[in-house]
């Protein structure tokens, strides 16, 4: 029965604001107070301020084609899927999905054990963008360096994809936006924090469009948006979650927003 429940219906006409800034530097991960302007980690001291959101309008290929390339910060929902919600909408769950939302444990989220965020979450943590005519990449430096392809040569969804973290994705522009039609996902992913469930049934589609130079937006059908921002200079690091990873034998009861 549960691969049959639907946690989240793709059809949802849900939509979330959720906006997230970059850091100074990739060393300077925290909660951010204002653009620009973070709290330092632990012990440093003080404030960082992260060099300035480049301005200008969004660069372009030489085919035309806007160039979506580059290290970004920022990403879609982590607390809780449910508060960008405008007011007066929920999240519906099937009863069973509702059962499976109440018992899971903080301790058992998947990103917390190292594992991928799958769509649309995000670590917080950079992520590159890499952009070819016959495929587009995401190369995401949290968690396990995991990484994301998208099929930009015309090909099909296949009839019975292999469940994944990420799924099966293929893309295509309309206009100035990359569009990402994704199926074929695992149910092992959590939507947030909080444990929001969904099944191999998960069908999403993302609307990635470059506003100017520093500001990458993505619409998701269930329906989500978050505004990425453009880290110039940057480099992915090397960060491997298994290593040294205390946290999690820390991280007791229910599911919920830390």
């Amino acid at each position: 029965m549960k691969k049959h429940l639907v946690g989240v219906a793709f059809a949802l006409a849900i939509l979330a604001f959720i906006s997230l800034v970059a850091t100074s530097s990739a060393q300077q991960r925290s909660t951010l107070n204002a653009p620009g302007v973070a709290t330092s980690p632990a012990g440093a001291g003080g404030l960082q301020r992260g060099p300035a959101v480049p301005t200008g309008p969004a660069p372009r290929l030489p085919d035309g084609k806007p160039d979506l390339s580059g290290v970004w910060n920022g990403g879609g929902p982590v607390g809780d899927l449910e508060m960008g919600l405008a007011k007066g909408e929920t999240i519906p769950l099937l009863p069973a999905a509702q059962k499976i939302m109440e018992a899971r444990q903080s301790k058992d989220d998947p990103e917390a054990n190292c594992l991928p965020t799958g769509i649309p979450r995000i670590a917080p943590y950079p992520w590159r963008i890499i952009q070819t005519p016959t495929h587009i990449f995401f190369l995401f430096e949290g968690n396990i360096h995991s990484y994301r392809q998208i099929f930009m040569d015309g090909r099909k969804h296949p009839e019975d994809p292999d469940p994944t973290w990420y799924g099966h994705s293929v893309g295509r522009w309309e206009g100035n936006t990359l569009v990402i039609d994704t199926v074929g996902f695992n149910d092992k992913f959590w939507f947030d924090f909080r444990g929001h469930p969904h099944t191999e049934k998960l069908h999403t589609i993302e609307r990635w469009t470059r506003k100017d130079m520093g500001t990458l937006v993505n619409e998701v059908t269930i329906k989500l948006n978050f505004t990425a921002r453009l880290r110039p200079g940057e480099e992915l690091m090397e960060y491997i979650c298994q290593e040294n990873n205390q946290d999690v034998h820390h991280i007791q009861g229910p599911a919920g927003v830390p």
